[in-house]
């Protein structure tokens, strides 16, 4: 089997090479921990909090558990076969071109809207501590600063979300430490609560069963991020090893950072309160009274803002990377600079996010929402495809090297089945709601697009080559 394995280039001009390993294991460890932990869980969580009450706990458990079982079935193929196009390359193999092509094209889609959304949430604050310059300024300011970062080395990247990630674990532990110690009445001015608030205030459930899935539309997409350190670990110098360790803690990780946190939330504090619907975060400090808590969380929302536009740039350019190398995109995607940085790939990630920034402030409810709401089934799709790739990647991967079979999927095939089965019941329920339908039908013509043009790519390279075109599978 291919990797991308690295190697150093003396010349610092652009040409075809590999990716350096200049991620190191704290690094690694880091991008893992921090991956899922993104500006939506601080800011985002009390709309899933005011829909479905305490139950909302449910919520995280199921899309948790769903990504507890994606990223182990990732982490089955990335540990036998690191990539730096991940479930991509994965999917090409396993399931054809077609199936590599249009899910790579949809991930980079993804981050790069994802980028016009971090650089005007970054510059909203910003803004807001310096009002005179324009918000439009501090949105060129941080992606041209994390530009440059990424452009610089990977190296550079993990070390500066070696401690945006840092942050962001500190100031979750910190939180839940206080929860509990506030929830358990020993902080000055407050008193045990016991579950009065899980229970009261019309029960844990106050909206019914099916709020719990209704729920889970809203917080399912906080999770899209874990799959990060897969196409990084490539970059690392024991690939194997590092996805074998992520893998095995993103179970601790979601447990601890999402489940523990909302749970203090909801327990420390009534669920239909208008503190909570704002920022429950922020709520839940002003009760145990931290001075300044919303700027305190301001500071911790720009910092895993900045952590996700700078893991965006990344994960969007190694995508177009490794599509480059495909063949699956322009060539010059595939090319390295001297550092080992794929340095076109990069700039035409960040290009089209300075237009999505654009969009953002000429048409914020056209355009701009159009590329919202087109790309945010994305992570379903990607989960499905990761699915249906492990299923035949197994074999495959048995047949030619079982050797690398380090991580396994639990009860396989049985648990794959099922994990498909729920994220098709998620992909149906989404029909049910307003806001999921729309998204859902924008992001599946998003779908259609890009594989129609895999077909165009599949024959334009069959009318070159004179050979027979891509298998639609196998």
């Amino acid at each position: 089997m291919s990797t991308d394995t690295p190697k150093r280039s003396v010349p610092q001009q652009e040409s075809a090479g590999h990716l350096q390993a200049g991620l190191k294991n704290r690094h690694l460890s880091m991008i893992a921990i921090g991956g899922v932990i993104g500006a939506g869980l601080f800011v985002g969580s009390g709309a899933g909090i005011a829909a479905t009450g305490p139950g909302i706990l449910l919520s995280y458990a199921l899309a948790g558990a769903l990504v507890v079982m994606v990223m182990r079935m990732l982490g089955e193929m990335a540990a036998a076969d690191p990539q730096s196009g991940s479930f991509s390359a994965y999917a090409d193999k396993a399931l054809g071109r077609w199936a590599g092509f249009t899910i790579g094209w949809l991930y980079w889609f993804f981050w790069v809207v994802v980028l016009a959304v971090e650089a005007t949430a970054g510059a909203k604050i910003l803004n807001g501590w310096l009002p005179a310059v324009p918000q439009w300024a501090f949105a060129l300011l941080v992606m041209a600063v994390l530009t440059a970062t990424n452009l610089f080395s990977v190296a550079s990247y993990g070390e500066f979300e070696f401690w945006f990630a840092g942050i962001k674990v500190v100031a979750i532990a910190a939180f839940i430490v206080i929860g509990v110690l506030a929830i358990c009445g020993l902080l000055p001015d407050t008193h045990a609560v016991g579950t009065s608030n899980l229970f009261g205030h019309g029960g844990f459930l106050p909206h019914g069963v099916g709020a719990v899935f209704t729920g889970m539309l809203t917080v399912v997409f906080a999770f899209m991020g874990s799959e990060i350190v897969t196409l990084a670990a490539g970059e690392s110098a024991d690939p194997q090893k590092a996805v074998s360790k992520a893998t095995n803690s993103v179970i601790w990780r979601i447990g601890i950072f999402y489940l523990g946190s909302i749970a203090i939330v909801v327990t420390l504090l009534p669920w239909d309160s208008a503190s909570v619907k704002g920022s429950p975060y922020v709520a839940v400090l002003e009760h145990v009274g931290i001075p300044g808590a919303g700027q305190v969380m301001n500071v911790i929302v720009l910092t895993a803002v900045l952590s996700c536009l700078n893991s965006g740039m990344y994960t969007a350019s190694r995508m177009a990377f490794s599509l480059g190398r495909r063949g699956d995109a322009p060539a010059a995607f595939a090319k390295v600079t001297g550092r080992g940085v794929p340095r076109t790939a990069i700039l035409a990630s960040v290009v089209f996010g300075f237009v999505a920034v654009f969009f953002n402030y000429t048409s914020p409810n056209t355009v701009f929402q159009f590329l919202l709401n087109s790309s945010g089934a994305v992570a379903l799709f990607v989960w499905l495809v990761i699915c249906c790739t492990q299923l035949r990647m197994r074999g495959i991967i048995e047949r030619e090297a079982p050797e690398r079979l380090t991580v396994r999927m639990w009860l396989f095939p049985y648990l794959t089945w099922a994990t498909i089965g729920l994220i098709v019941f998620v992909v149906g329920y989404m029909f049910t709601t307003h806001d999921g339908r729309i998204q859902m039908v924008l992001s599946l013509v998003a779908a259609a697009v890009v594989l129609i043009a895999s077909r165009v790519v599949q024959l334009r390279r069959r009318a070159v080559t004179g050979g027979a075109a891509d298998p639609v599978a196998g």
